[in-house]
This record gives C-alpha cells, sequence and structure tokens, in this order.
C-alpha cells in the first residue's frame, strides 16, 4: 500500500515497527514533501518457538534472538542506515537534527535508540527510565552500533547485525568518498568448525619463528639471499601469495617467476627449519635477467630491480589489456605494493611559478622532486660505491635511519599546502591528512670492501622482532642493532593501508 506522509524517518519507523502480522520493506523515494513511502506486504511467520530452549552462553541474548524471530533485522537495519552508519545525505540530515535524547533534550552522552519503539535517550539513566516504563529492554547504541540489553545489563554480539553494520559502513564510506575503513577477518560458523577439526593446525605466537629459514649459498649468491628475505617478509605480498591469489596463465609454470615465489612461500611457512637451495630461482632470473647471468658477485639493488621487473612481467603473462592497467597504472600486485609516483617541478626564482609566463624570459630556476601517490612498500639505497675515471671504492660512512618514518613532509600535497600557506589551517588540499608513516621491516647490509664484500640482511618476523639472516645461518637480532648497522637498502611498509570502496 501507498502512504503520503509529512513525517520523519522516526515516524515512518513507528509505523513500521507497529505492523505486527507482516514483514515491511521500506523504501523513501527522493522527491518534493510529501514523502511516498511504499510498504510491501509479506507474509510472516513467527519463529518464536526455534528460540525458546536456547541460553545465552550458546546462542548470545535469548531477548535479542526473540526480538528478530518477532521482527527480523529490518529495525536494526532502518535504524544504523539512518543514525548509525548514515549511508546517504539524507540520513545523516536527519541524524544531525532529530538525535536528541527524548528526556532531555540533549545529544548524549552516549545516545541510544530503542529497537521497540521511537525513542532516543542518553545511557546514564534514561533509557533504563524508558525500559522501565515501557518494557523495552533492547537499544542501539548510535555512536558504534552496537546492540545493548537492559535485561541482560550488557552489550550483545551478533553476527548477523554485525554484517549488516559491515555493509552500512561501506555505504557510508562510499557516500562520503572515503576509503573502506579496515577490518579484520572474522571466520563465519563453517569457517570456526573447519578450523576446530584441524588439530595440528599451526598457532601464531609473539615468539614464533614460522616463517624463517636459512638460504645456502650457491657460490657468491648471498646478494640474492638478502632480497629473497627481504621479499618473503613483505607483509602485503605474503598475504597474496599464502592466500594463493597468483592463477598462473603462461604455457609452463617451471618458466614462471611468480610461480617459483609462490612456491619459496609455501616453502617458508611450512615449518620446515632446514635451510633451502635456490637454484630454480637464481636459473629463473638468470633466463629472463641475462646480465645478471654468472657466478660473479653482482649488487643487491640491481637484483632487487631486476627481480621486480621480471615479476612484474610474468604476472602480465596471458592478462588481457583491459585486465592490465586501472586508472592509467598496472594493477598486478608488484606495482601495487611497490610502485609509487612522483611530481617533478621547475620553479622560477624570480617569479615563483612553475611556468615562467610572466617574465617570459628565461631565468634561473630550480627543480623540486616530490612524490604524487606513495607506494606500499617504500625502498631506500643508499649508494655506497663510488665509480669514476679515478678510483672505485665503497663508501662506509654512518648514516642514520629511523624505524618509523612519516613521508608527508615529502608528499606533493603537502608542498603545495605549504606554497598557499595552507599547512596549518584546514583548508589544506586532499590528501594532507592521509596517514603517510612508515615501519621499517627489513635492512640489507654490505660487509667488506668493493672487491671482496658480503651480503647479510635483517628482518622483521613480528611486531619488534628482528633477525638476522646470513645465507643458511639465522640469528635474533634487535632493534638496536638494526639501527646501528650500515645500511645499503631499506625497505619500509605502510602503516596503515587504505582500501577503495566497491560497494554498490
Amino acid at each position: 500500500m501507498i502512504i503520503d506522509c509529512f513525517c520523519s524517518p522516526q515516524y515512518l519507523l513507528a509505523y513500521y515497527l507497529t505492523k505486527k502480522r507482516y514483514e515491511v520493506g521500506l523504501r523513501v523515494r527522493k522527491g518534493t514533501r510529501p514523502i511516498r513511502v511504499e510498504f510491501e506486504r509479506r507474509n510472516w511467520r513467527s519463529r518464536h518457538s526455534y528460540f525458546t530452549n536456547k541460553i545465552m552462553n550458546d546462542n548470545g541474548c535469548i531477548h535479542l534472538n526473540n526480538f528478530k524471530a518477532a521482527k527480523g533485522t529490518h529495525p536494526y537495519k532502518i535504524v544504523h542506515a539512518f543514525f548509525v552508519s548514515c549511508t546517504s545525505y539524507e540520513a545523516r540530515k536527519y541524524k544531525a537534527t532529530s538525535c536528541l535524547c527524548f528526556t532531555c533534550g540533549k545529544p548524549g552522552p552516549r545516545m541510544h535508540s530503542c529497537l521497540h519503539c521511537i525513542f532516543f535517550g542518553c545511557y546514564a539513566g534514561h533509557i533504563q527510565d524508558h525500559s522501565k516504563t515501557k518494557k523495552h529492554f533492547l537499544y542501539v547504541d548510535l555512536s558504534h552500533g552496537n546492540i545493548f540489553c537492559a535485561q541482560c545489563q550488557d552489550y550483545i554480539y551478533d553476527r548477523e547485525l554485525t554484517d549488516i553494520a559491515v555493509t552500512h559502513r561501506l555505504k557510508e564510506a562510499k557516500s562520503l568518498g572515503l576509503h573502506v575503513p579496515y577490518t579484520p577477518w572474522l571466520p563465519n560458523n563453517n569457517e570456526a568448525m573447519a578450523l576446530r577439526r584441524l588439530r595440528k593446525r599451526r598457532l601464531i605466537s609473539p615468539h614464533t619463528t614460522i616463517g624463517l629459514r636459512g638460504l645456502q649459498n650457491l657460490g657468491s649468491t648471498c646478494f640474492m639471499n638478502c632480497i629473497v628475505q627481504a621479499l618473503i617478509h613483505t607483509p602485503l605480498l605474503r598475504d597474496y601469495f599464502l592466500a594463493e591469489k597468483h592463477k598462473c596463465k603462461a604455457q609452463s609454470s617451471s618458466k614462471c617467476l611468480v610461480c617459483e615465489v609462490s612456491k619459496l612461500f609455501q616453502e617458508f611457512y611450512s615449518g620446515a627449519k632446514t635451510p633451502l637451495t635456490l637454484h630454480r630461482l637464481l636459473h629463473l632470473i638468470w633466463t629472463h635477467a641475462r646480465h645478471l647471468a654468472g657466478y660473479e658477485q653482482q649488487d643487491a639493488h640491481e637484483f632487487f630491480i631486476a627481480t621486480l621487473d621480471v615479476l612484474h612481467r610474468h604476472c602480465m603473462n596471458g592478462v588481457e589489456d583491459i585486465e592490465k592497467k586501472e586508472n592509467g597504472r598496472c594493477n598486478c600486485i608488484i606495482d601495487q605494493i611497490f610502485t609509487g609516483g612522483l611530481q617533478s617541478d621547475v620553479v622560477c626564482t624570480s617569479c615563483s611559478e612553475i611556468k615562467c609566463s610572466n617574465c617570459r624570459a628565461y631565468r634561473e630556476s630550480t627543480k623540486q622532486l616530490t612524490l604524487e601517490t606513495l607506494p606500499i612498500v617504500a625502498s631506500f639505497h643508499l649508494k655506497r660505491f663510488e665509480h669514476s675515471s679515478q678510483i672505485d671504492r665503497k663508501i662506509s660512512a654512518f648514516i642514520s635511519f629511523p624505524a618509523e618514518l612519516d613521508m608527508t613532509p615529502f608528499m606533493s600535497s603537502h608542498r603545495r599546502a605549504v606554497d598557499m600557506g595552507g599547512s596549518e589551517n584546514n583548508n589544506a588540499p586532499q590528501g594532507i591528512f592521509e596517514d603517510n608513516r612508515y615501519s621499517l621491516f627489513a635492512v640489507v647490509n654490505h660487509l667488506g670492501s668493493l672487491d671482496a664484500g658480503h651480503y647479510t640482511a635483517y628482518v622483521r618476523q613480528m611486531k619488534g622482532s628482528w633477525f638476522k639472516c646470513d645465507d643458511h645461518m639465522i640469528t635474533r637480532a634487535s632493534l638496536r642493532e638494526v639501527l646501528d648497522s650500515e645500511g645499503y637498502l631499506l625497505f619500509y611498509h605502510k602503516t596503515v593501508l587504505e582500501y577503495e570502496c566497491d560497494v554498490s
């Protein structure tokens, strides 16, 4: 049936909750007042008896279960969409003007909404008074969306309502043009049962050594071993390969470097402790990067760049062009993790403009490079080897580097804000308030001279747990030992990851 009304969503919800015999779907059409609201009637069957013998320890709160059996999840969906996540502009407008305590007329503290009727109340006494007079015991916390049961005197977890809340938060993020907030993985009932049945499952403890394995030196291959250790301990790369995301479309997987790296991750996290031999990986690198072929010592940075290049090319094997690029950039896992963007500005020193259209003359200028977009993993190469016509030598000067790094001062958006005088106000351009912090997770060092040297690496296994990788030997290390090392290649991982919202 169709109802024309001049009421707010609270009264629409009140009408909805009075429908004892029907489930009611609510759709609000945009347009001028009066608001046209369509209620779709569907058959309703009580499931109350299903929950009568359940107890809270087994199936959560019996009061919430009885409420869901009688009225379903639609009341929670409406309250959450309008007054918690605010999935639309209209919802945000209604929340700003309507979320006041019915008792004191104030917007809090800790505002809750009754699930049984239209009532907003403060947690400190007003919702308790409403429970006594109306015998309504279930409330939604309008700050976080949690359910409070006045009879159990506790907040209640319900998986079905949690899934609704997650969906609404994604829609809210999309409505506001924000990145999707990170949510940890929670196993569903089937996954939890499967984990319980797996008696030999490995538990990750704070002092675990799973993922640590030595690598045999095949004859001056310490440069390769160090880079492999750094890649294996790159968090997002580890998650990608252990989740078996790589689907090889090459004619033969034996020629695919990505497949070989995927096997290495399985070997590292198998729990075995014996050192690995990387003869297949070395052969693939020699095949696809011939300038590195041979038994002489190679530069670790050059090997790192060549490895990323081959991995990138092999990720693209068999992939259609339309899948290769997104927004003009490659969408493979290697580019997603290791690729950023530089901004180059040439500034005229006379008029301080990038393009000197005012002067219309050749002027002395300065060139500045800033970061337009940041990679997930930022790698820094300290130039330790000097090659000139007069001398070849190693530079062993100590250069300090931090465990935590904030890249905001080096961002193009930050530089533009400083130039416009907006670094200290709220009118800074988009991106200035993004979290650009990085955390150190691997360091490659070169020991010895230019002619006779050896590479070692430090890797972070868990937060605060560092290990020194010297070919086949793995020993514990302290953060102080890492920061006091000479440093040749430094690897930093973004502390906070941002996800694109993909909710229709």
